[in-house]
């Protein structure tokens, strides 16, 4: 495997689309992405290990070619040693034109013993747009225990059972293993995770496949990994990092062991740098930039564009007017993990 001195570039993703039966045509305007005409796109892959790489050096290569063979030089240390040797997250955009089915995801021990070894799920979402009244599932309304589930899932009735939170653009909503959740219908946000499949679909209201049958559900895995009290906090208060006479502004969305999320704002250029400890995830949600490190071609960057900075790259500045997202893995005395939780 290289060492974290190997010389490394920026790697600019292409997207993966993926069409759902309660996805729409938002992510065209939202996110800046190729929706077909009459496509019913729920998601938008960013950091998908099958995704080619746009640009010069690894153009045409996969993001998972490159973990092969950059290894910790992309990675990064810490991202290594919570997640092994393998992309760390999984961002997506999403738009959901219909409510989602209410899942519940595993902690990363139950995953591990249950599911072959694969990570568990710990994810994120920032609201993009809401539509009028629009709202998720976040956690139970009021205790509950496994029996009243099981009942209320047979009865087709356990909306009575689980909280509703009315959302809106801006919103940030952290969404912890073990959390039920649904996205509702009417909602365009970008989604931060543990790079994991594991999905247990507890419910679906009843409805029925194109072939009349009942969607699958994982209703014991799902009674076995899901939190039967309250979630004590729905949206969480993000943290302002900087703010400037400029324009520049810079805040801490969220913040957890797996993931740190912020939000960068700037109209002229802002200057950072990756460290050894991990890659870095930019996502455009607004305007344009040119991003330069190095000796590496200046990469033009537009509204939708993900590209994943290797923990190697060391120092580059983003040129232009944009809003953007930026993610890493945090080391445990990373000061943003206290800052954000010192805030809720």
């Amino acid at each position: 495997m290289p060492s974290s001195e190997a010389r490394v570039h920026p790697i600019h993703l292409r997207g993966s689309l993926h069409e759902t039966i309660w996805g729409g045509q938002n992510l065209a305007r939202y996110a800046g992405k190729p929706i077909p005409s009459g496509a019913k796109v729920g998601e938008s892959w960013e950091t998908e290990t099958g995704n080619q790489v746009i640009n010069p050096p690894y153009q045409g290569r996969s993001l998972d070619d490159l973990v092969a063979e950059l290894g910790e030089a992309l990675l990064g240390t810490q991202a290594l040693a919570v997640f092994g040797a393998r992309f760390p997250l999984l961002a997506k955009f999403i738009d959901a034109q219909d409510k989602l089915s209410v899942q519940v995801h595993p902690d990363d021990e139950y995953a591990h013993q249950h599911e072959g070894g694969k990570l568990g799920k710990t994810e994120a979402w920032y609201i993009l747009h809401a539509d009028p009244g629009a709202a998720l599932i976040h956690g139970v309304h009021h205790p509950v225990n496994r029996a009243e589930v099981l009942q209320a899932i047979a009865a087709v009735t356990l909306e009575a059972l689980v909280h509703e939170e009315p959302v809106q653009a801006g919103d940030v909503v952290f969404v912890p293993a073990g959390t039920v959740h649904a996205i509702g219908a009417g909602i365009v946000l970008y989604e931060l995770q543990e790079y994991s499949d594991v999905t247990y679909r507890l419910y679906d209201y009843g409805r029925l496949t194109a072939e009349g049958k009942p969607r699958e559900l994982h209703i014991q895995r799902a009674l076995d990994v899901m939190h039967y009290e309250p979630t004590p906090i729905h949206k969480v208060r993000p943290v302002s990092l900087r703010e400037e006479r400029d324009g520049t502004q810079q805040r801490c969305l969220v913040a957890c062991r797996y993931f740190v999320l912020e939000e960068l704002a700037f109209q002229q250029s802002f200057a950072a740098s990756t460290n050894l400890t991990s890659c870095q995830i930019l996502s455009l949600l607004d305007g344009a930039c040119t991003l330069r490190s190095g000796q590496d071609n200046p990469l033009a960057l537009g509204k939708g564009d993900t590209v994943v900075l290797p923990a190697a790259l060391g120092s580059y500045i983003l040129d232009g007017s944009c809003r953007l997202l930026r993610s890493y893995v945090p080391t445990p005395d990373d000061d943003l993990l206290r800052r954000f939780w010192s805030a809720q």
